[in-house]
């Protein structure tokens, strides 16, 4: 079953009144609230690799305000354990049995601050719930419910005391970006509103969770044409054979690429993807998943410095074709 085009004009209004809710918090910032939503609608994770004091809590929150759920926020420090994610089981003299605790992994939008200062086996905690979006605690399955959405942070400065993510989680984020500072007309508005705090700033609920849910389960009826299919697949080959780079997109990266093009389609009003959907996602779906070899680092090449210029060099379809 395909999205009828009333659906997507459906799809298109929440989504866009979700983008403009969120807005009126983290101001001037429009593009990462709508790869945010992205992300979140395409059931995937986001990685924000930014300096403290950017939005990354507030933006987490009222996201979750925006889909009346909830929000939790997870600290990581080296001493974190996989427990202190997912919750334990202790045993409960009165009942006679082990009661599972959940952690605070159970939430609709979870902010793992600065994931790379855990251990790597408290990082791993979350592989399966990400993945899977259940914990698994003593052999018994605990699932946390829908939407789910990982929302994890890197000080891309302070290096020191970090354990860099592996490659096999890079893998599990559907999109990597960046909030950044705001422009002056932005930092003189929030000036202005000194005297509130952040945690009292409260937006009202857009759609339910269960919408949310709904919507999710629309995105993925957009039409994908197989020239969108053959463009992506160009491209993630590109990406493999770019002599700068060691390790270029799998083909879950190929996969995510689509998923979110669907949901940017369905965004856009449209039923259908176009090339320019595509266009728009392969930096923050792609880059983060290309390790580079280390003299093209040494040169300063990015990866999303290789993205856009694959972008460049691999022709898309016309839109013809593409509808």
């Amino acid at each position: 079953m395909t999205m009828t085009q009333e659906e997507a004009v459906w799809f298109s209004d929440i989504f866009n009144r979700l983008v403009a809710n969120v807005d009126q918090v983290l101001l001037g910032k429009t593009f990462v609230v709508k790869l945010s939503f992205t992300a979140l609608l395409s059931e995937g994770h986001l990685l924000l690799e930014d300096f403290p004091g950017t939005g990354k809590t507030s933006l987490a929150r009222a996201m979750a305000q925006s889909v009346e759920g909830s929000a939790s926020r997870i600290q990581f420090t080296p001493d974190l354990l996989p427990g202190d994610i997912t919750g334990v089981s202790i045993y409960d003299q009165g009942a006679g049995e082990f009661e599972f605790h959940r952690g605070p992994v159970f939430a609709n939008i979870v902010l793992a601050d600065e994931i790379n200062r855990a251990s790597p086996k408290t990082q791993a905690a979350l592989l399966e719930v990400m993945e899977e979006g259940r914990v698994t605690v003593d052999g018994i399955s605990h699932p946390v419910g829908a939407p789910f959405m990982v929302i994890a942070t890197q000080n891309p400065i302070e290096q020191a005391g970090t354990y860099r993510l592996p490659e096999a989680q890079l893998d599990r984020f559907i999109m990597k970006t960046s909030i950044g500072y705001p422009d002056h007309a932005s930092t003189v508005r929030i000036l202005e509103g000194a005297g509130t705090k952040a945690h009292d700033t409260i937006v009202p609920t857009i759609a339910t969770a269960d919408v949310i849910v709904t919507m999710g389960a629309l995105a993925r009826t957009v039409h994908v044409d197989s020239s969108i299919n053959d463009y992506v697949s160009r491209l993630v080959d590109a990406t493999r054979g770019a002599p700068e780079v060691r390790l270029g997109a799998s083909v879950r990266g190929a996969l995510a690429l689509i998923r979110t093009s669907k949901t940017l389609a369905a965004a856009s009003g449209r039923h259908y993807v176009i090339p320019d959907d595509v266009k728009a996602l392969a930096e923050p779906v792609l880059a983060h998943r290309l390790v580079l070899d280390p003299e093209a680092e040494f040169d300063g090449v990015t990866p999303s410095s290789i993205v856009s210029q694959l972008l460049i060099e691999t022709p898309p379809p016309s839109d013809r074709q593409a509808v």
